[in-house]
């Protein structure tokens, strides 16, 4: 994928703001920045070639999200990455998924589906990034988004989809973590796509029990691979 910070940004109010704050959320998110490191001006400075102004403006904002913190004064820091964090966030994003598609199923229409199979196959085509290196598989991310964000659509509810959203984004700095260490691994991205292919079949059939089963085991499964790989992450 290409670096979020190549292309300076250039000042247009409102705009300008929403593409620092874009390029630097989209690098905490995909681990560029580290967990626990600490976001020297200097650097920002010159990675968005921006001024200070929008920085901290930016920072504020991020600081909302959680996804960076202010220690004594000092500066802001990546927000740390912790065992317990990310088995809350999984289990919360599980029951809110699970929600949302059992909301879509009740209230999703034919471009509902036509939407999920849609996003289905561009998926299923990027199998072939298992073979690319680390910071590629980005790209699968991206589809992988896609795929569920179509699921949850359907369920019309913008306050729900912004909960969910909100979720989504913090467990992406444990699951690019999560896919480092297995997407690699064809065995694990059949396993993944099995998964899809099944909730698929229970969404199209309207069958809201197993759907609604099938995506939090969907969803799990990364928070439990990295309780045997975040504890070496921590200590590193």
């Amino acid at each position: 994928m290409a670096d979020s910070a190549q292309q300076p940004a250039t000042e247009s109010g409102d705009n300008f703001a929403s593409q620092v704050l874009g390029s630097l959320k989209q690098d905490i998110l995909s681990g560029y920045f580290s967990p626990g490191e600490k976001l020297r001006m200097n650097r920002l400075k010159e990675r968005y070639q921006v001024g200070v102004s929008p920085l901290r403006e930016a920072l504020s904002q991020l600081l909302v999200e959680q996804l960076v913190i202010v220690e004594n004064q000092r500066g802001f820091t990546v927000h740390p990455i912790s065992m317990e964090e990310m088995l809350d966030i999984y289990e919360t994003r599980a029951h809110i998924e699970a929600l949302c598609i059992s909301q879509a199923i009740e209230k999703g229409d034919d471009e509902w589906e036509a939407n999920i199979l849609a996003a289905a196959h561009r998926l299923k085509k990027s199998g072939d990034l298992i073979d690319k290196q680390a910071d590629e598989l980005q790209e699968w991310e991206v589809r992988h988004q896609a795929f569920h964000s179509a699921i949850a659509q359907g369920c019309n509810s913008p306050t729900l989809l912004h909960v969910r959203r909100s979720l989504y984004e913090k467990a992406s700095r444990y699951r690019n973590l999560w896919l480092k260490h297995n997407m690699v691994d064809g065995t694990m991205f059949d396993a993944n796509q099995k998964e899809h292919d099944e909730l698929i079949d229970a969404l199209l059939k309207r069958d809201t029990a197993r759907a609604t089963a099938l995506i939090r085991q969907h969803l799990l499964s990364p928070s439990k691979a990295l309780k045997e790989t975040l504890p070496s992450l921590l200590e590193g």
